[in-house]
Order: structure tokens, then C-alpha cells, then sequence
């Protein structure tokens, strides 16, 4: 894969093989971020679990303390009262009909979608539509919920979802590049927590194992996982 000079520059900065401190590793992608736009923060966690075991196919939320550093756009899919009172949490979308027939129609402009439980069954129906998008909502993750108010407001609060893909890996968006290294590394810790606490009682070994941080085009820099393992 060809490199552009900016990346060889910013991979110049990270001393190959080394293992850094959460803190270490928040400076070091703060310093490589060098983009001409806003980068994210990304995180990648290999976990020492089969996924294609339904107990050790790890999924969850967690409600990130500084947020993720951008304005995430809410779909509530709910019959009246429901959805003016999504609408009066601070939901960009609130309806029924019209939207699971925009839906049907190739539209998807949001980030997240909340559901209340009484309209599931035709939601369900665009699983096909929604599930490759990562769009579906789920009662595990939060977003199938009679009150929709507080989960529109935890979400636009900076709550995410993640789950285990198809090779054992945790990837998710930690904040942007320009936050404070403290506030970044809050929000790693509390996902971090988050993932440790969900081992499965069936994994065996080393449940961490390994961590890379790294901004949107800049190079992955490991995180000591045994750090984790003492947090």
C-alpha cells in the first residue's frame, strides 16, 4: 500500500514495537494527528475470544465522559406521545410511517436509531437494511426502549454501542484528536472498563490481546494491555 509523505512523517514519530501507557499513546496520536481535518481517535482491542460463540460474542454500550467529540444523529421510530417526547429530549428524527417508508427508501442521513418496543415488529422488517449498516436497534444496546427521552439523551450525551466483528476485535471512536489528553484518556479508560467487565466466563487465556490507538490517518500505536489488566 502506497503511504503519502505526511503519513511516513507521522509513523516516523512512533518508535516500532513499543508499548506505550494509555497516556503515552493519547500524546503520541494527539502529535501525529496532522490531517487537514478534524481527526477521531480510534481504538482497536483484540480480545482472546470466538465470536462465533453466542457467549463470547461481545457487545455492549458505554457512556463516554467527554462525549465523542461530535454531534450524533438520532432517528426515534415511535407512534404519539412517543415521539414528540423524543423530539422534546433533542431527537433530529421523530416519527413512524413516514420514515420506515424513507428508510425503505434507500434513506439512512443518522447515526443512531432508537425504537420503542411496540413498533419492533415492522422494524424488524428492514433488518436487511438496517443490520448491514449497523443501524438496527437493539434492547442490549439500549435502543429499544419504552423511554425513549433518556436514551435520546444518553446517546446525544456521548453513549456508544460496540461489539465483537468477525476476528475477535473491539473497534470504537474514543473522541477527536484536539480533546485534552486527561479527557481522552477517560474516555479509554471507561470503554476499557466497559469491555473488561463483559469477558465471557467461557474465554480462556489472555482475554486482552492487544490495544492500538491511532487518529483517523495516522499510524496505530500500542497500548500496554497489562496496564488494563491492573486497571
Amino acid at each position: 500500500m502506497k503511504q503519502s509523505k505526511r503519513f511516513r512523517a507521522a509513523a516516523a514519530g512512533v518508535e516500532p514495537k513499543k508499548i506505550y501507557t494509555i497516556e503515552e499513546a493519547v500524546s503520541k496520536v494527539k502529535e501525529t494527528a496532522t490531517a487537514k481535518f478534524k481527526e477521531s481517535v480510534d481504538i482497536a482491542v483484540r480480545l482472546g475470544v470466538d465470536p462465533k460463540k453466542a457467549d463470547q460474542a461481545i457487545r455492549g454500550t458505554v457512556s463516554l465522559p467527554h462525549g465523542v467529540g461530535k454531534e450524533v444523529r438520532v432517528l426515534v421510530l415511535a407512534k404519539p406521545p412517543r415521539d414528540e417526547e423524543a423530539k422534546a429530549a433533542g431527537a433530529d428524527h421523530a416519527g413512524f410511517t413516514e420514515y420506515l417508508q424513507k428508510i425503505q427508501g434507500g434513506w439512512a442521513d443518522v447515526d443512531v436509531i432508537i425504537a420503542t418496543p411496540d413498533v419492533m415488529g415492522d422494524v424488524g422488517k428492514l433488518g436487511k437494511i438496517l443490520g448491514p449498516r449497523g443501524l438496527m436497534p437493539n434492547p442490549k444496546s439500549g435502543t429499544v426502549t419504552p423511554d425513549v427521552a433518556k436514551a435520546v439523551k444518553e446517546v446525544k450525551a456521548g453513549k456508544i454501542e460496540f461489539r465483537v466483528d468477525k476476528s475477535g476485535i473491539v473497534h470504537a471512536s474514543v473522541g477527536k484528536a484536539d480533546f485534552e489528553v486527561k479527557a481522552l484518556v477517560d474516555n479509554i479508560n471507561a470503554f476499557l472498563t466497559t469491555v473488561v467487565r463483559l469477558r465471557p466466563p467461557t474465554a480462556k487465556g489472555a482475554y486482552i490481546r492487544s490495544i492500538n490507538l491511532s487518529s483517523t490517518m495516522g499510524p496505530g500505536v500500542a497500548i500496554d494491555r497489562n496496564q488494563v489488566a491492573a486497571h
